[in-house]
């Protein structure tokens, strides 16, 4: 995916575009996850779909859900649901950095035979 140590670096237009698909992919993977927290609220807690929506997005954004689930089934779930945002914030953070610390590891590889 990335280019080799020994080859030239991307240009800066093509790095940009490199840059904007790793922001779609990530946005992507937040939207599923967002859709996915507002599915479970919606079945397990019987919340609105605005409300639901609040809660996994407060949930995912790290500051814990608004609405304190009342049935077993929503405690688990709101239990599983905040374990699964601290994964995606790990990982969309994975995502959003491989390509700036990949260009940065770039420009700074120095040739073993040219010291």
């Amino acid at each position: 995916m990335y280019e080799h140590s020994h080859q030239t670096p991307l240009t800066p237009r093509q790095f940009a575009w490199r840059f904007t698909r790793h922001v779609a992919a990530s946005q992507a993977v937040v939207a599923v996850s967002l859709g996915a927290g507002m599915l479970g609220y919606e079945h397990f807690e019987g919340l609105a779909w605005r409300d639901a929506f609040l809660n996994a997005a407060m949930l995912l954004g790290g500051m814990g859900p608004v609405d304190a689930p009342h049935s077993p089934n929503g405690k688990l779930f709101a239990g599983f649901y905040a374990l699964y945002a601290g994964l995606v914030f790990l990982i969309v953070t994975g995502i959003l950095l491989a390509p700036l610390v990949h260009r940065i590891m770039h420009h700074m590889h120095v040739d073993e035979g040219t010291e």
